[in-house]
Formats: C-alpha cells, structure tokens, sequence
C-alpha cells in the first residue's frame, strides 16, 4: 500500500495544476458519485460474465476449425484466445468489485471510498495495458484507457479534499 501511497502524493502534485472545479460542481460530483459506482460495479461485473461466456464460446469455436483442420491433415488454422484476454477479464472482474467496494464509503463520505475510487482508476489503467496486448485491444485501447482514467484521476482529486479534509489538488 506504500507504494499507492506514493503514487497517490504524485498524482496530487501532478494534478495541482489542473483547473479547479466550483464548489457546487464538487457538490454535485460527490453526490452521484456513489451511485455511478453502484451502477458501473454491477455492469463491470455483467460485462465480465459475458466477456468470459463470450471468451469460452470462441474457444470452443477455434477448437472445431482445429480439429477440423487436423482430420483434412492441414495444422491448426484458429488461434485460441490468448493469456492477456484471461487476464483483461481478471482485472474487469476485480474493478467492478472494487467499485462496489467504494459505494459504503463513497456514501458515508470517508477517505476508503476514494481510496477504491483511485485502486479502481489505477486498475483501469492495468486494464488498458492487458488489453494492448490482446487481439481486439491494440494500442487503440491502451490510448483510451488512459485517456479515461486522466479524466477520472481530475475529477478524483478535484474531489479529494471533501474525503480528507486535505486541500484539492
């Protein structure tokens, strides 16, 4: 956790000089938030039972083409879904988790309710380099992954003093 630690205090600095947001639009982010974070847990948990569904019925798929490829004596023509899709979906499932996780906290206004808001953001950036390396992510998905967690990590810290009484990066 020491290292989140340090990462978060980077962040915060990184962050500082961002444009600061009024105090009725923190307000009004740290009222929806908590339920954004209900809302998008349960899709991310959704997403992943499809993803994994989805993951098995094109292996199954690829074992079809294959066998059908070895009784005609060619070799394997369907590649199965590799090792970063396993993991992509892995770090799907424990995001949504994570989300979830923040809504008690989120609601009651409490530092850990940000603190998984922040594991989450990080996460989706892991996410993002999982699926860089999948056959449907690309480097496409890596940019926009960054793309949104930048955009969620200001809105964090805009909001991060209202969880610790800090001053807002």
């Amino acid at each position: 956790m020491d290292i989140l630690n340090k990462l978060e205090a980077w962040l915060a600095g990184v962050y500082k000089g961002a444009p600061k947001l009024s105090q009725s639009a923190k307000k009004s982010i740290i009222g929806v938030w908590p339920v954004v974070a209900l809302v998008f847990g349960v899709l991310q948990l959704f997403a992943a039972y499809e993803l994994w569904h989805w993951g098995h019925q094109v292996n199954q798929v690829a074992n079809l083409v294959n066998s059908f490829a070895q009784y005609t004596g060619a070799t394997n023509l369907a590649v199965h879904l590799n090792v970063f899709y396993w993991l992509s979906l892995i770090v799907v499932v424990v995001e949504g988790v994570i989300l979830l996780m923040a809504y008690p906290g989120l609601k009651k206004r409490v530092k850990s309710g940000w603190n998984f808001l922040f594991y989450g953001a990080i996460l989706n950036l892991v996410y993002g380099v999982f699926s860089a390396f999948n056959n449907y992510g690309g480097a496409g998905s890596l940019v926009m992954q960054v793309i949104v967690s930048a955009i969620v990590l200001y809105f964090l810290f805009q909001i991060r003093d209202q969880y610790t009484g800090a001053k807002s990066a």
